[in-house]
């Protein structure tokens, strides 16, 4: 599907600086956007998200100048709220899918090969694409317009939602859940009402997911899982993330929205990031670490909140000193006190000793 630039503008109702004949096949966020697609600024002080992008276009709320980063042949359509104009863009390239009750078995739009194996059980969505020698295994639910590779394995109870792209010799545990909606809010006259969630979820080739991960739908574009990564179970990815290749998430990993992290990364046992983390290639995160701040590549990093390993190995050294250094400012301040007793003590002796021998003299 291709839209021209002007048939957005009079779709979000916005101002066009740039060729209204350019055509434009899809929407996604600055890092996702292709040479054809449309993306989007939402506030003017973050231009350098868009460094690199191949965008066609911008949706921004202000005309700003993009050839210091080097889009400067980019369209601009500036509107009032970048957000609820993008997310009607989106919409109109991936239309949300309609929460309906599906029907058993397998939609007659369905394209599965002739070679994969789906069992009774298992529900498949319209518009679904299952490529050669896949197995679908009982229970598993594939929203619509999924497409899943070759050579793939999905256990018990699998749920995939709506435009989900699985690529080859992928293998997910029974009860993983991918594509659910992102935690986002938004808060209007007290109320907690939903952000845009029309984004989807990517999973590259030979990864391998654990009984019942959960990996949440990016915002606009991708949530996407490298090459080769190896998740344990009960693993929890949120929106916008992207796992690079052949990393290693131990079970009960929480990964907040936006995270990125590189290529070979591990991630220990109940390890937590919070958003917008990014971690360089060849990271290790130990077990129960809560990172607060990127981490640069190739060091170990321990704690919570999580430093490098030989600062945290001062720490705490310095914390099993912790009950001799309180014994010892025990003992200081008895010892203290008794000096300070001793000087009280001499400094009144004078006084006393005057006031005496002044009663013997009126004596």
């Amino acid at each position: 599907m291709a839209m021209q630039l002007g048939d957005l503008a009079r779709l979000v109702e916005g101002r066009l600086n740039g060729n209204a004949d350019t055509p434009c096949t899809g929407a996604n966020p600055p890092r996702d956007a292709t040479a054809t697609e449309i993306t989007m600024l939402d506030d003017p002080s973050r231009l350098e998200s868009l460094k690199g992008s191949q965008a066609t276009a911008v949706v921004t709320r202000s005309e700003v100048d993009l050839s210091v980063i080097g889009l400067q042949n980019a369209a601009q359509l500036i509107v009032d709220d970048p957000h609820q104009a993008f997310a009607k863009i989106v919409s109109t390239f991936r239309p949300p899918i309609e929460a309906r009750v599906p029907a058993a078995g397998i939609d007659s739009n369905a394209e599965i090969h002739n070679s994969a194996e789906v069992h009774p059980t298992a529900t498949i969505g319209m518009g679904v694409s299952i490529g050669a020698r896949t197995r679908i295994m009982p229970g598993v639910s594939i929203a619509p317009f999924t497409q899943i590779g070759e050579d793939c394995l999905l256990h018990a109870n699998v749920t995939l939602y709506e435009y989900t792209i699985i690529s080859d010799r992928v293998i997910i545990h029974a009860g993983s859940v991918i594509g659910g909606h992102g935690f986002g809010y938004r808060q209007e006259a007290g109320r907690h009402l939903p952000t845009a969630q029309l984004g989807y979820v990517v999973i590259e080739s030979d990864v391998e997911l654990g009984a019942s991960v959960t990996i949440d739908r990016g915002t606009y574009g991708a949530t996407r899982i490298g090459e080769g990564t190896k998740i344990d179970n009960q693993v929890m990815i949120a929106h916008n993330c992207r796992i690079g290749k052949h990393n290693l998430l131990c079970s009960q990993v929480g990964i907040a929205g936006s995270c990125t992290t590189g290529d070979y990364v591990i991630l220990a046992g109940q390890v937590g990031l919070k958003d917008h983390i990014e971690l360089g290639d060849g990271t290790i995160v130990a077990a129960q670490a809560g990172v607060m701040d990127n981490c640069p590549g190739n060091q170990v990093y321990l704690g919570s909140p999580a430093t490098t390993q030989r600062d945290q190995m001062q720490i705490i050294a310095v914390q099993r000193k912790l009950p001799e250094m309180r014994r010892e400012m025990k003992q200081l301040r008895r010892e203290l006190n008794r000096l300070t007793e001793l000087t009280s003590a001499a400094e009144a002796a004078p006084v006393d000793s005057q006031v005496t021998t002044q009663d013997k003299r009126a004596a």
